[in-house]
């Protein structure tokens, strides 16, 4: 098997809902994302001879994803009001309301989600909330 990595990194603010502690409150991160593909067989002809798939690609592909996602406020659908959402709107916010509770292992497997839909090949996404601890999805951990 054949794996190629990309590192790439975004801020954003989130909180947890239904969370009883520090993270109940608003707050950042400096989210780094690590991105891996893999295939059994390598390119057999063009551009891609001999590559999993070309490195210029695979980075444009992970950087526009997290640059999606950057200096915006990540929201659990359904966790603010209605009337705070269009607050922070008014306020010339940056919000992204996501299906999920914002934690790590969500937003790993929704960057795993987002780059198979692209067509790439993942084999797994790592998102680090700290330099200490992060959280790895990948559909076949062994």
């Amino acid at each position: 098997m054949y794996t190629l990595k990309t590192e790439y990194a975004f801020d954003s603010a989130h909180f947890l809902t239904n969370y009883y502690g520090k993270c109940e409150n608003l707050h950042g991160h400096r989210w780094h994302v690590t991105a891996c593909i893999s295939t059994a067989e390598l390119g057999e002809s063009g551009t891609e001879k001999d590559m999993v798939m070309d490195f210029g690609v695979f980075k444009r592909k992970v950087g526009a994803l997290c640059d999606s996602l950057d200096h915006t406020f990540l929201i659990e659908e359904g966790s603010l009001s209605e009337k705070t959402l269009n607050c922070l709107t008014e306020e010339g916010f940056s919000l992204t309301v996501l299906p999920f509770r914002t934690t790590a292992e969500n937003l790993a497997k929704y960057l795993f989600e987002q780059l198979e839909a692209e067509g790439l090949p993942v084999s797994s996404v790592e998102v680090d909330e700290t330099p200490n601890n992060c959280a790895i999805y990948s559909k076949n951990m062994n």
